[in-house]
């Protein structure tokens, strides 16, 4: 029997309104009007309904740390400091509780998948790790946890880290990540990258590597793109390497530029953008026409690299700012990004869903489709593209069919000369 028919919805490619039947938490069938008899109606009154949303870049371990102790001058070495001095005070317990907080919120805000770069290095150990495992166990009626193993302080300058890292993945790290720029040299960045391979060649499992975080390639640290491009060729993991933030493409010479993303794209390598920390760290040297610091989305796009987006940080050393609403960095990145028409609007709704369960391997059960799971957001718009420009609230978030979390905003104008009747402890007392 039918467990669950969300009626009346707006699905993008169907011409008229549908309902969705859910039965044992996944999408058993979409039409005009189903017939049958359902456990449960929900009416979703002609508003969009999109697939769960997808935050393919998060550290949750690092959330909220600025009620701690903020980044005074701004800048992306004053975070790695402030982190890297709060880190040594890290407990089971703090990790938990700010991890959580942020993995609530983001559920609210219509997160169904996450992947969290937990930190891994002689500082805390497999602590972040841990907890992080922990919360994927916990937390999997609210939301899925892919939990890379991330060696942030790197591989080569912070020697017992490679140690940590085999263990995080013999006890069930799903990727295996990298911060190659944070090596003393180029050589040394490229063997951090070799070392990253060589681990996932050895235990079956993705690559994500933070590999440029600069304004510009005159560091050849952040100039290696090309280096991983043919490091996936060679070990046949096309559609499995994920870089972050990417910052210096926008600083290259745009022949350089287009060679570079052809061969990404080429190579089966995926870029995830990270546009509020890129734009809050980067050009702190500049005084004239600050360079923004965003990867040059539109002509990642255009070349086929798959790209995505996410949040990267909340409320930290990195990135004093941020709700984990992945719909409000896809549209804060219209707004830096100039992408401003419909076909923009299109391309970054699929930037936080279908587009990002590509980058990290979860299409085959994703999407608004039969036998997909029903990991659904039901947003207060008639379509996503309307709900991205309006900051829509999310009015159902299901996870495989469950209602886990629902928004109502009331929002009344009163015009002359009727005004609302308020309750008495509104008013001002009488002197």
């Amino acid at each position: 029997m039918t467990d669950l028919v969300l009626c009346d919805c707006r699905v993008s490619g169907w011409p008229s309104k549908v309902d969705i039947a859910v039965e044992s938490g996944r999408i058993s069938w979409i039409g005009e009007k189903f017939h049958g008899e359902p456990t449960s109606i929900l009416d979703c009154g002609g508003n969009a309904v999109i697939p769960g949303l997808i935050e393919p870049h998060l550290h949750l371990d690092k959330a909220l740390l600025d009620a701690e102790r903020p980044n005074e001058d701004g800048t992306l070495a004053g975070a790695i400091a402030v982190t890297g001095e709060l880190k040594r005070s890290f407990t089971h317990g703090g990790v938990r509780r700010r991890a959580a907080r942020v993995l609530e919120q983001a559920v609210t805000n219509g997160t169904s998948l996450i992947r969290a770069h937990p930190d891994i290095d002689p500082i805390v150990g497999l602590l972040c790790f841990d907890v992080l495992v922990e919360l994927r166990e916990d937390y999997a009626d609210l939301v899925d946890l892919q939990v890379v193993a991330f060696p942030q302080e790197g591989i080569l300058r912070a020697p017992g880290t490679l140690d940590l890292l085999i263990e995080a993945l013999r006890r069930g790290a799903d990727v295996i990540g990298g911060c190659s720029y944070n090596e003393e040299s180029v050589e040394d960045s490229r063997r951090h990258i070799d070392l990253v391979f060589g681990l996932a060649d050895q235990f079956g499992v993705p690559v994500d590597i933070h590999a440029d975080f600069a304004d510009d390639d005159s560091d050849p640290r952040f100039g290696l793109a090309d280096y991983i491009a043919e490091r996936t060729r060679r070990s046949g993991l096309g559609g499995q390497v994920t870089l972050g933030h990417m910052t210096s493409l926008a600083g290259l010479d745009p022949a350089h530029r287009k060679d570079v993303l052809a061969d990404l794209a080429e190579a089966g390598v995926a870029v995830v953008v990270l546009p509020v920390t890129d734009m809050h760290l980067s050009g702190r040297a500049d005084r004239v026409n600050v360079r923004r610091g965003i990867a040059p989305v539109r002509e990642l796009l255009d070349a086929g690299v798959r790209t995505g987006l996410s949040s990267n940080n909340v409320r930290n050393g990195f990135t004093p700012f941020g709700n984990t609403d992945v719909l409000d960095i896809a549209l804060f990145l219209a707004q830096t990004s100039h992408l401003g028409g419909p076909e923009d609007f299109r391309r970054l709704i699929d930037m936080v869903t279908t587009g990002a369960a590509g980058i990290i391997g979860v299409a085959k059960d994703y999407g608004v489709r039969p036998g997909a799971l029903a990991d659904l957001v039901v947003l207060d718009a008639a379509t996503p593209e309307e709900a991205l420009l309006a900051r829509a609230p999310r009015r159902f978030v299901l996870k495989r069919g469950r209602i886990v979390a629902t928004t109502e905003v009331r929002t009344q104008l009163y015009r002359s000369p009727i005004s609302p009747s308020l309750p008495s402890a509104s008013l001002p007392s009488e002197v």
